[in-house]
């Protein structure tokens, strides 16, 4: 592991990059056919629909207690053991005859995808000094979402030939891949983790280097970190509600106004184009300026699309504020895992971790329901501009408590001698 005056993202863009955009390509196989596959097997529309929860609620359900299994095991037998249970969970989707195995077998899925998410930012956490540690996390970020942009396409061939279940082949291929990826290319470093173990938890160093991980609980962690918690982490509860609220209301307002599924599908695709494009400078912009620059208008551009939306009558206006609220995506990739790394403690650090992708993803899980209740009350067009006024509330807040909260300050202007900035 290089060390933290002469890191550099090519340094590691291998063991740290490499396991996950190979498994995203996995996971952007099987996502747009878990409703499919299972209306394959004799559900109905309505059951189907909940099958695409599934894998969403069983990662919520796991994402704390995956912050102490990864404190225990390591980044390394984490990433590898997540990605080899991810394959044998896809594998048994292959084979389902009935609801049930396809059930059990998308709940694990949504179980290793917590673990493997939590253990490739805990890992990356370590390394990443503070000076391109936004690039870092965005980077990471960047290749997921391209690996998610894959998926299909590899699997759209699979399925011609084979049938819709045979999609999940794929995700075997890239489960197993990514174990035999992260197995060898983090050996080296899974010894400096190891010895990092077993050192007493005083001799450990701050966020972003490699030190001792003390054997704290989870519950300790929580009361020792509720300042932060309570007041970044309602942002980034925020945040995951806005990425989440994107998907549930531009696909449902398009439908109202007559796009097609087709236009629909076209619509996501130039956003998703404009996310991609950005994930680096996300992260430059946020080493060299500070967080907020990142955060505050990530959830300004989202919230504003989402109360323009509904003034919107057709495919060319629908795709236009999308695309809009894509390139508003596109600069917060990173930001939840950044603000997290920032924040995460020597010791505990896979446990704050957890609790922080927690809140994510309770605001991810929230959108939905907030949407779904809003629109029962007073219609689709006002649920988009309820969601729209919550996200913009973040802004303030986030505006208020991440300058005090920016690891810069701690650190001299200058850069670190033979500290390399390039990615």
């Amino acid at each position: 592991m290089p060390a933290a005056d002469d890191f550099s993202l090519r340094s590691i863009a291998l063991p740290a990059f490499g396991p996950t955009a190979v498994w995203s390509v996995g996971v952007g196989a099987t996502v747009p056919v878990v409703a499919l596959s299972a209306r394959e097997l004799g559900a109905s529309v309505a059951v189907a629909a909940a099958f695409v929860l599934i894998e969403g609620m069983s990662a919520f359900a796991s994402s704390l207690p995956a912050g102490s299994l990864v404190a225990r095991i390591g980044e390394r037998r984490a990433l590898v053991g997540a990605a080899v249970l991810d394959a044998l969970g896809a594998a048994l989707a292959v084979v389902a005859q009935n609801l049930w195995v396809l059930g059990i077998a998308v709940g694990l899925m949504g179980t290793t995808g917590s673990v493997f998410l939590l253990a490739r930012q805990s890992w990356l956490t370590a390394r990443a000094p503070v000076r391109i540690r936004a690039r870092a996390m965005s980077t990471m970020g960047g290749v997921q979402r391209i690996g998610l942009f894959v998926g299909p396409f590899v699997a759209a061939p699979v399925i011609a030939v084979w049938g819709t279940q045979a999609a999940y082949a794929v995700a075997v291929a890239a489960g197993l891949s990514a174990a035999v990826w992260a197995w060898f290319a983090l050996g080296d470093d899974d010894l400096v983790d190891d010895a990092a173990r077993s050192a007493s938890a005083g001799a450990g160093s701050g966020p972003g280097t490699v030190g001792a991980v003390a054997r704290v609980r989870l519950v300790d962690v929580v009361r020792s970190h509720r300042r932060v918690l309570s007041t970044i982490g309602v942002g980034v509860l925020l945040i995951g509600v806005a990425r989440q609220g994107r998907f549930v209301v531009v696909p449902l307002w398009a439908e109202s106004v007559g796009v097609s599924s087709s236009g629909t599908a076209v619509i996501f695709g130039m956003a998703g184009a404009a996310e991609v494009l950005l994930f680096y400078p996300a992260g430059s912009v946020m080493d060299r300026f500070g967080r907020v620059w990142v955060a505050v208008p990530f959830l300004v551009v989202l919230g504003l699309g989402m109360v323009l939306l509904p003034l919107t009558t057709g495919f060319a206006a629908v795709a236009a504020v999308s695309t809009v609220m894509g390139v508003g995506n596109g600069l917060g990739s990173g930001i939840v895992q950044t603000l997290g790394a920032d924040a995460a403690p020597a010791a505990g650090r896979a446990q704050f971790l957890s609790a922080w992708r927690f809140l994510s993803l309770l605001g991810q899980n929230g959108a939905p329901l907030l949407v779904s209740a809003a629109t029962l009350l007073a219609g689709l067009g006002a649920a988009c501009v309820v969601l729209g006024v919550v996200v913009l509330a973040g802004a303030p807040l986030l505006a208020r408590w991440l300058p005090a909260h920016d690891p810069r300050r701690s650190r001299p202007a200058r850069a670190e001698p033979n500290e390399r900035l390039e990615p």
